[in-house]
């Protein structure tokens, strides 16, 4: 797609969803909820298990490298990658 696109977040209670009638037709708006900026949107296009497409702006996101996630404090998501 162009863009970065997950089946589900990986916190969920730090995302919020609304629609968005920017186009011309309705799309699911997601944002932070801590920081109240744009993430992307979800569509219902998606892959199993969840049948959604979070498709994220890369722009609000960033990279850290698998062993680097405990230093900079993603401890609870190292078992992700086991």
């Amino acid at each position: 797609t162009g863009w970065p696109s997950f089946t589900r977040p990986l916190v969920t209670e730090n995302v919020t969803a609304d629609t968005d009638f920017k186009l011309i037709y309705p799309r699911t708006e997601l944002r932070s909820k801590h920081g109240d900026s744009h993430l992307g949107h979800v569509f219902n296009d998606g892959p199993e298990p969840t049948g959604l497409r979070y498709c994220i702006n890369s722009a609000s996101l960033r990279f850290v490298a698998v062993e680097k996630l405990e230093d900079e404090g993603y401890k609870e998501f190292v078992a992700n990658f086991k």
